[in-house]
């Protein structure tokens, strides 16, 4: 029998406020342990909630973006539950009435190959059940053996949950809308999608059914995965248990697993529970959170260009495959410094070639962002013109384009104090390769007696002698002239 995976995301995201989401308390990252805490978010007696308006902003522009439904009134609900690290032993959360739901994003996704590899990239629409505010636990902190110990510091960070349909059919499409859910929230600026210090981390729900059934099987959740990879890992492996359990005429268990990344393999960490398990029910010491049709429409202008259109326009505009144009994508400060040195050079192609080559090896290498970069994209895209008028030789480009990363000067103010300028002057060109050849008068007759590879022989010496800075085209040309002639 021939199986299909049904999977749905969870995915919290921690938004960008300098406050907590019901308290003034920091969510600075880093702090030491408990330090960022007070009576309200310690759920101390006599302590209110104040919400933050804006995460409540955030929130709302999140939902606008995935295309969701904006509820003008939604409510805050307690979830009871066992919570070690949260001192309320409940979290605020929303359930009933979140703040947006039944939305939908389409991209582009692509068809899982052998060996991990992505071939064709079809269009799918994914559909989003709700995008809720919730407030983050806190973390602990285990001594293999011995002791555990609690950190409250994320207690109360603002989060909002997005949580999809089970719209997904393989690992691979799972991994693209996670890819572009976290560049949608870096667009947005309401989230760093920092995955290793939690700040975006995805739940996943997996199940399989009979091809062609409509029917969910028992699903199981997987926690806290927060890298792309380990999804996709995760997410392999549990389909092929799943298939093998029901292979065995066994049953699915409705459970919670966790990935261990050193056994490639899922484990089983509690039995799942269902939403009644929960308790929830109304936050009594907060009111409902209204958003009125003004603050939509003004929310709503300020979400830039997203990146899936953004991708699809770089596609079209600068004739750019889907992979060029979703790595340009994958922040908004990328893009924006390809289209700018665009603007100011139009040989995107060329552009894109330094920008991901060159200008990314070295901010990776540095553990630098493209805004932390030195080079101003205007300078980049001087850089490429120069070479395309002649200006300089590729190898001279690579060593002004070392001298503009360190000091971030235009590339004209370079090329004058580093004497980096090409010589193209054909009369002193002719002058040099004719020395050349005069001063090596056996090499000239061993290549005219058949040994070609002494080309690159002379065209060395003219480049010795010039510094590096005779145009080599030229020389080339003007070397298998003199050398096919007669003496």
């Amino acid at each position: 029998m021939e199986f299909e995976a049904v999977i749905g995301l969870e995915v919290h995201a921690q938004l960008l406020t300098q406050s907590k989401i019901f308290c003034a308390c920091s969510t600075g990252f880093g702090a030491p342990p408990n330090s960022n805490t007070c009576p309200v978010c310690l759920g101390l007696p006599g302590s209110l909630p104040v919400l933050n308006r804006e995460a409540v902003a955030m929130a709302v522009k999140a939902g606008l973006a995935l295309g969701c439904q904006i509820n003008r009134n939604s409510i805050f609900a307690r979830k009871n539950y066992f919570y070690p690290d949260l001192p309320k032993g409940y979290q605020i959360s929303q359930y009933d009435l979140p703040l947006g739901q039944d939305g939908q994003i389409e991209i582009l996704t692509g068809v899982r190959q052998e060996a991990g590899h992505v071939g064709e990239y079809q269009p799918r629409t994914f559909g989003i059940t709700r995008v809720h505010l919730e407030e983050d636990a806190g973390k602990l902190i285990h001594q293999q053996g011995r002791d555990s110990y609690v950190d409250l510091n994320r207690t109360g960070v603002p989060l909002i949950e997005i949580v999809s349909e089970p719209d997904f059919r393989s690992s691979q499409e799972a991994y693209d809308y996670l890819n572009n859910l976290r560049r949608t929230l870096l667009y947005l600026e309401i989230c760093d999608g920092n995955m290793e210090e939690g700040s975006f981390r995805c739940d996943a729900n997996v199940s399989i059914r009979p091809l062609g059934s409509s029917e969910l099987g028992t699903k199981t959740e997987i926690k806290n995965l927060n890298s792309f990879r380990f999804l996709q890992r995760a997410l392999e492996y549990e389909i092929e248990r799943q298939k093998e359990v029901i292979g065995g005429d066994g049953q699915v268990e409705q459970e919670t697993r966790l990935w261990d990344e050193e056994g490639q393999k899922t484990l089983v960490m509690r039995s799942k529970e269902e939403a009644h398990d929960y308790r929830y029910f109304p936050e009594p010491d907060l009111l409902p959170v209204v958003v009125s049709e003004e603050w939509i429409e003004e929310l709503k202008a300020q979400i830039p260009e997203l990146p899936e259109e953004r991708r699809q326009r770089f596609v079209k505009e600068y004739a750019l495959t889907h992979e060029e144009a979703l790595l340009l994508t994958q922040t908004r400060q990328f893009a924006e410094y390809f289209e700018t040195a665009v603007r100011t050079y139009n040989q995107p192609k060329a552009i894109l070639n330094w920008m991901m080559g060159d200008l990314m090896g070295h901010l990776k290498q540095d553990h630098r962002e493209i805004h932390e970069c030195l080079i101003r994209p205007e300078h980049l895209a001087n850089l490429v013109r120069l070479i395309d008028e002649g200006e300089i030789s590729g190898k001279m480009a690579k060593q002004l384009f070392e001298k503009l990363y360190e000091t971030g000067d235009d590339p004209e103010t370079i090329i004058s104090q580093e004497n980096l300028q090409q010589i193209s002057d054909e009369d002193q060109l002719t002058r040099i390769v004719d020395r050349v050849l005069e001063a090596n008068p056996e090499k000239v007759e061993a290549y005219r007696a058949g040994k070609a590879g002494l080309l690159g022989f002379f065209m060395g010496q003219v480049m010795k002698e010039t510094r590096g800075q005779a145009n080599p085209e030229m020389v080339s040309q003007m070397l298998e002239g003199k050398l096919r002639s007669s003496p």
